[in-house]
């Protein structure tokens, strides 16, 4: 129970810390709120004025008109104030969803390509979307009545004690039925819309998936057998939806019974005090003094009305606030950790001058692999030195690579880098984005001239391609490279590299897939284009390894010392 309850202060922490930069929003809004509820006690006491003078001792209407210009006031005023107050709360439920997607995109950025790898970006983009959604009626709803509820039931109460004791004595007995059977559906609530806000992100993930793979479903004839599993999956997020909707309504339905029974016993004690059957107090209330505790009686459990609506948006807050830490939170498993130590790319000076990388009894292993590919490795690579790593498929040609690149810490050993030295890695899955080719080149440089983007096209060999395309570089392409074949997304990410004009080069298995031609272009052009740059190439072929200065062949467990390149 203890550590419940401290979980939820660190998820009520974690969403005032979104709002943080909408302080004053948030306290106009609260005042807005609270200054217009205390004015509904004028507005009360104006209008049992008129009816008590009207009515009852027949005043002239000439000598109303002050009392009616003072009611036109306050309700302009309150007019004002609701559309102040909902507008201030709006900017702040603007803010924290902004702030909540800058904290999720660092969060994700955080990771590195290696977990996002991992993950189903659809869940993930929920993180951005209906979670987000989903904490705006905290800010806007929640946060203003939460305030409201303490302060104007209470000057209403005052303002009815003062005129009628019996009257408030019953509204202040039958208040305490709302919060805490509001508390007792909250706990449910809350429950309900996490599992409502995971299911569906999980559908979400799943469509998403789908999409992306349509067409190899359509090639193995798996079309129908997804559908099922996207309609399963939406009756999943349905169910759990119309749950919370059950949960709310209940509620709700609940809460307006103890509301209208308490103003019920108001509307009961005033006739029968009337009708001379009750007499707790020495003089029977004027109609005025009936009318304005009648009118109040509604709009004493009104905020605590609006608040139990509300806390159906407190509780998704906390769901999402969950929901958000459980996608984010640190699973890797223990072993996969590296143990407390420099950074993998250290800008420290290595003893040898000469050598611009060095590996010092470096230990590998792959993320989700349960063992190491590469064991009590060294080496040092020269400055301008072009190396050819090879060896068997699961050999730690592409994670060692990946380590290169600061993307793995290793689990033991260290990777020594010189100082101020830019990297760049072209690995065998470049992420290519819905946009021209051009487009997807310019995220290395988006100041890159024409002239430089078709030099390292040439060098690429991505012109090669490009020149039968209808637009050239200015052809759109699909998410993750679509219309592409593998080996020309490949160039397109060796291009990218190459525009960001890196002094250690690391390449994966750039000349896959092409023919012999075009690799032999490819090499040629990497030839001129790497002069006194130092390229690291895992590769499998032959030509790749002639073109080398040295070659590296890793076998699983460990490396083999270098031997000269042909």
């Amino acid at each position: 129970m203890q550590a419940q309850r401290e979980l939820r202060r660190q998820q009520r922490q974690w969403l005032a810390e979104l709002a943080a930069g909408a302080r004053a929003q948030q306290r106009t809004a609260v005042i807005a709120v609270c200054v217009s509820g205390g004015l509904l006690i004028a507005q009360a006491a104006a209008i049992a004025w008129l009816i008590q003078g009207v009515f009852v001792e027949q005043r002239p209407l000439a000598q109303t008109t002050a009392v009616f210009g003072l009611l036109a006031a306050v309700l302009l005023a309150r007019s004002l104030l609701g559309g102040l107050a909902q507008s201030a709360a709006g900017d702040v439920a603007d803010a924290a969803r902004l702030a909540l997607r800058e904290k999720v995109y660092r969060r994700l950025l955080g990771r590195g390509p290696l977990w996002l790898r991992r993950q189903r970006t659809g869940e993930l983009s929920e993180l951005l979307l209906s979670h987000g959604d989903a904490i705006e009626g905290y800010y806007a709803g929640f946060q203003p009545v939460r305030v409201e509820v303490v302060v104007v039931p209470l000057l209403i109460a005052l303002a009815v004690a003062w005129v009628d004791w019996v009257v408030a004595l019953i509204l202040i007995c039958t208040a305490p039925l709302v919060p805490v059977f509001m508390m007792l559906v909250g706990w449910s609530a809350e429950a309900a819309g996490r599992e409502q806000l995971g299911e569906l992100a999980r559908m979400s993930g799943h469509f998403a998936d789908r999409i992306k793979g349509l067409g190899l479903l359509r090639l193995y004839g798996r079309g129908e057998v997804e559908l099922q599993g996207i309609a399963a999956a939406a009756e999943g997020v349905r169910l759990r939806t119309m749950k919370v909707l059950r949960i709310a309504f209940l509620s709700s339905t609940v809460l307006e019974f103890f509301a209208s029974v308490s103003v019920a016993m108001v509307a009961l004690y005033l006739g029968l005090s009337y009708l001379g059957m009750v007499s707790l107090r020495e003089a029977v209330p004027t109609l005025g003094v009936g009318v304005f505790c009648l009118l109040l009686a509604p709009e004493f459990y009104a905020p605590l009305r609006r608040l139990a609506a509300h806390y159906h948006d407190r509780a998704n807050a906390l769901a999402a606030a969950s929901e958000v830490e459980r996608l984010l939170r640190d699973d890797l498993p223990a072993a996969e950790v590296a143990p407390a130590k420099p950074s993998p790319l250290a800008a420290e000076p290595i003893q040898r001058q000469e050598a611009l990388v060095a590996l010092r009894d470096l230990t590998l292993r792959p993320q989700g692999a349960n063992h190491d590919v590469l064991s009590g490795f060294s080496l040092e690579i020269s400055e301008g030195q072009h190396l050819a790593l090879v060896g068997p498929s699961g050999c730690g040609k592409s994670t060692l690579l990946e380590a290169l690149a600061g993307w793995l810490p290793p689990r033991q050993g260290e990777i020594v880098l010189r100082d101020g030295v830019r990297v760049g890695y072209a690995g065998q899955r470049p992420y290519l984005f819905h946009g021209s080719i051009a487009d997807n080149l310019r995220l290395a440089d988006p100041s890159a001239s024409e002239a430089r983007l078709h030099a390292v096209a040439e060098a690429a060999q991505v012109m090669r391609f490009v020149r039968h395309l209808p637009q050239g570089l200015d052809t759109v392409i699909g998410e993750r490279g679509f219309g592409l074949s593998g080996g020309e997304a490949r160039r397109i990410g060796l291009a990218r590299m190459l525009l960001t004009d890196p002094e250690l080069l690391l390449l994966d298995e750039p000349t896959a897939f092409l023919d012999p031609q075009t690799e032999a272009d490819l090499l040629h052009a990497l030839a001129v284009h790497t002069r006194g740059r130092t390229v690291i190439m895992a590769t499998h072929s032959e030509a790749a390894m002639r073109w080398a200065d040295a070659v590296v062949r890793l076998q699983a467990g460990q490396g083999v010392a270098p031997e000269a390149g042909a």
